[in-house]
Order: structure tokens, then C-alpha cells, then sequence
């Protein structure tokens, strides 16, 4: 066996055979796997009964069968086979929204249809804004389940001709001095598709979510979160994100597929020194037995770091054609960082970016001077690190570089193992990396 141990500046190719690593699997995924998803009483309530009619608008009325259950005493609303239209929903405490075979909701374009505004975060800084098409607020045992399908609104509808199109440098700033921070009409920051805030026990199955305009499910601030058997169709369409999970506790997303138009599963935990000082980490989280099929990262660490990502345990997972299998990303500014990640048996047909992508830096254009990998910058509260990332039996049958990982001159990556490679090409280009052990299978 080699091994390669790299440092600033090295450009090298490596070939091996190699071992098996021998892992204890983290003490956190049997606790992750063993958690209980929401229960609901046996009533039941179909949004016919509360005055919903197909070709009509029908918020009122599900909103009216959700309040009605959950007075109840919680149970199920049914949204039954055949086409809806729908504004923002509010989830309340033990009701399961269940989207039957057959049904597609489709969720209206207007602005007025997601006010007033809601408590949510809009790229790692909390706003007041719309919220998102199925919204919770500090609701316990809540679900979004069948076999039906959730339809973003148009690409051409009034929310998104207005939309915000990113945090510069400069807005960052004044996001987290606390300006701009309520949405308006001319400065829309996008709804997700299902965005629970401060919610426990949340349920999502087997739903497929078509079209998303923006990231499609983000739970922020949440604990004990089952994501399983949903199908994301967002390819297509810039910064709809598959899965976000976001400074939220013991997250468990499995058998699920998504095709999209930017990150696929991903981890967020805030940004910036407010999320710093906030201190909400995104942990406990496993993902299995799920495939990518398009995409920019495939498995995604950031960009949004804050409050710390750790305790990350990813198996099994079938990635076709993302851009960046493994994707690690923060900022100077940003904060946190990402400690105790593992990652095993991924197998990638073909990428067209770098299989595993590490960048602390980021663009000139978002960033910049900080883009820059000098001058070195204060070691502050505000500065990133990643460490303890450990990605074993990754297959690639395509990559334009293999590894592409720029760290910080003030802040190098620490203990990075990548083992048990099988991809012809072993190419690496490698930057303020302190550790890093690199093995190949024949």
C-alpha cells in the first residue's frame, strides 16, 4: 500500500493497490436510525369536504381541513387524486398532509398567495420572508407523505420576476447588520417547497416535488427529521437545491433521488458571525441507499457553515452525472466549518467537474478580495475549518481532476483520508492541505 500525505502547492498522480479501511461505524447513526417518525390518529379528512374544487384556487380549503384535524386532535388530510392549486399551506402540530396517487397540488405564482411574511432563513441568514409552499413554525409530528405530486408555479409568475439572485459581499453585509431582512415586493428572497422552521418530528415520504423554483426541502432549526422514498425534479432550473438541511439535529434521508439544478444533499448550518454566535449546528445526519442523477455537488458540506457541520454519516449512495460528487465549500467570512464526516461506497458514473471538490475560498465575484488566497487572514471567530473527513470506497468511472481542495493559508484542512479510489484518473491538485491520505484499489 501508499499513501500519499499532502501539504501546500502539490500537483500529483497516484496509483496503488490498497486495503480495506476498517471503520467503527460513528456511535450517532444507530441512534439516527432508530429514531420514530411522527404518528397520526386514524381520522382522516378529504380538502373535498372543506370546499375544495379542482380548477379553483383551494388554499382556503386546506388550510381549513389542516386547522380543522389538528383542533381534533391531529390525523390526516387527504388531497385526493386530480389537479389542485394551492398558496402557501401551514403544517400545525400532529397532521399528516398526504398527497394521494394520483393528485398534483400545484402551488400559485403570486406574491399575495405567501403573505404575510414568515419567520425563515434565506441563504444562511434569517429573514422574514415567504416562507415556503408547505411552512411550519414550532409544530411537533408533522408529515408530508404519498405517492402524489407537489408542482412548483411557473418560471415566468410574479414571484419569480422579482426574485434575489444571491448575497454579494456587500448584501451579505447588510443582511447581517440586520437590513433588508423582511421581503417586498421588488426583493424576493424564494420560497422553498417544504421548509418546516423550529419543528420536531417531521415526516416526508415518498412524495415527488416537480419543478421547484428554489431549494425544495429545508428544514432550519429542526430536530428529528425522516426523509424517505422522495423523488426531486428540479434539473433544469439554476439554485434549486434537492435537500437542505439546515442547523437542524438527527436527520435520517434515505431511498431518495434527486435531479437537480444545484446542490443535492446538502448541509447548512447559517453564516457569518450572527450564526456564529447563535451556535445552531446541523448534526447528526445519515444518508443512504439514495441516488443523484444530476447536479453541481452531489454529497454538499456548505457553503453555509456557521453554526458547524458534524457527525455526518453518508453509505450506498448511486451518483449518475453531478458535477462535483463530494462537494465541501465554505468562505472566510462564513464561520464553522465541518468536523467528523464520513462518506463510503459511492459510486459515480461520470463527472464532469472534480470527484471530490474542497474550496475555502470561493469566487472573486461573491467574495472578493477574501477570494484571495493571500494576504493570510486573522485567525478569528469568523474563520472556517474543515477536519476529521474520511471518504472510503468511492468508484468513479469519469472526472475531469479527482481531487481539487484548496484550504485556507490561516487555516489548512486537517486529517482528510480519501481510500480504497478506484477511478483512472488520479489526479490531484492539492492547496493549504495539511493532512491528507490518499489510497487506490487496483
Amino acid at each position: 500500500m501508499k499513501r500519499l500525505f499532502a501539504s501546500f502547492f502539490i500537483v500529483m498522480a497516484l496509483a496503488a493497490g490498497a486495503q480495506t479501511a476498517e471503520w467503527e461505524t460513528p456511535a450517532f447513526v444507530s441512534d439516527v436510525l432508530a429514531m420514530k417518525g411522527p404518528e397520526f390518529p386514524a381520522r382522516e379528512l378529504s380538502i373535498v369536504k372543506t370546499g375544495a374544487k379542482k380548477g379553483r384556487p383551494a388554499t382556503a380549503a386546506i388550510q381549513k381541513a389542516i386547522d380543522k384535524v389538528a383542533a381534533q386532535g391531529g390525523g390526516t388530510v387527504i388531497v385526493p387524486a386530480g389537479e389542485w392549486l394551492s398558496g402557501r399551506l401551514m403544517l400545525r402540530s400532529n397532521v399528516n398532509l398526504h398527497i394521494a396517487e394520483g393528485a398534483t397540488l400545484e402551488f400559485t405564482g403570486e406574491v399575495k398567495d405567501y403573505l404575510p411574511p414568515v419567520d425563515s432563513r434565506y441563504e444562511g441568514a434569517d429573514v422574514k420572508s415567504l416562507g415556503a409552499m408547505i411552512y411550519a413554525n414550532g409544530q411537533e409530528n408533522i408529515a408530508v407523505t404519498g405517492k402524489g405530486h407537489l408542482k412548483a408555479p411557473a418560471r415566468d409568475s410574479e414571484i419569480t420576476k422579482n426574485i434575489d439572485t444571491g448575497l454579494t459581499v456587500s448584501a451579505e453585509k447588510s443582511i447581517e447588520s440586520g437590513a433588508a431582512r423582511t421581503v417586498s415586493v421588488e426583493k424576493i428572497y424564494m420560497p422553498t417547497f417544504i421548509g418546516p422552521v423550529n419543528c420536531k418530528r417531521i415526516l416526508i415520504e415518498d412524495v415527488t416535488l416537480d419543478g421547484s423554483i428554489f431549494w425544495n426541502i429545508a428544514p432550519v432549526y429542526c430536530e428529528n427529521i425522516i426523509i424517505r422514498g422522495v423523488t426531486v425534479n428540479s434539473h433544469g432550473h439554476p439554485r434549486t437545491d434537492g435537500v437542505d438541511i439546515d442547523s437542524s439535529v438527527n436527520a435520517l434521508i434515505e431511498n431518495t433521488t434527486l435531479d437537480c439544478g444545484d446542490d443535492c444533499f446538502t448541509l447548512k448550518a447559517g453564516r457569518g458571525e450572527e450564526a456564529v454566535e447563535l451556535g445552531r449546528p446541523t448534526e447528526n445526519v445519515v444518508i443512504r441507499n439514495c441516488r443523484v442523477k444530476r447536479g453541481v455537488g452531489g454529497i454538499t458540506i456548505g457553503t453555509e457553515t456557521a453554526g458547524f457541520i458534524r457527525n455526518v454519516y453518508a453509505e450506498n449512495v448511486v451518483m449518475e452525472q453531478p458535477r462535483m460528487p463530494l462537494y465541501f465549500k465554505t468562505r472566510r467570512p462564513r464561520g464553522g466549518g465541518g468536523e467528523n464526516i464520513w462518506i463510503r461506497n459511492v459510486r459515480v458514473d461520470e463527472a464532469n467537474g472534480p470527484a471530490i471538490q474542497m474550496d475555502m475560498l470561493g469566487n472573486p465575484a461573491w467574495m472578493g478580495d477574501l477570494a484571495k488566497r493571500l494576504p493570510a487572514q486573522p485567525v478569528n471567530k469568523v474563520t472556517p475549518a474543515f477536519r476529521n473527513i474520511h471518504v472510503d470506497n468511492l468508484e468513479v468511472g469519469s472526472c475531469r481532476i479527482l481531487i481539487n481542495a484548496k484550504g485556507l493559508p490561516e487555516m489548512p484542512v486537517e486529517n482528510m483520508t480519501v481510500t480504497n479510489v478506484k477511478s483512472a484518473n488520479k489526479n490531484m491538485k492539492l492547496q493549504d492541505i495539511g493532512t491528507l491520505e490518499v489510497t487506490f484499489k487496483e
